[in-house]
């Protein structure tokens, strides 16, 4: 009986454990998510602020003080 009741406990921790890591990877895929659509609007600003800029790279433009 001790062996059986050693495995139920250790197989309760085990479950525990699973439950915990899929709590986790769930929550981590929720940031990702809001990452990848903060990443999708960062790029499409500065697609539109490049367009409005008439082409030029800011890199490539010269200060007002030269």
């Amino acid at each position: 009986m001790d062996r059986i009741d050693s495995m139920e406990e250790r197989m309760a921790h085990l479950l525990r454990a699973v439950d915990d890591l899929s709590d986790v990877v769930s929550a981590q895929q929720k940031e990702i998510d809001r990452l990848t659509r903060l990443v999708g609007l960062l790029v499409e600003r500065e697609a539109e602020r490049e367009d409005g800029a008439g082409g030029a790279p800011a890199a490539n433009v010269r200060p007002p003080h030269w």
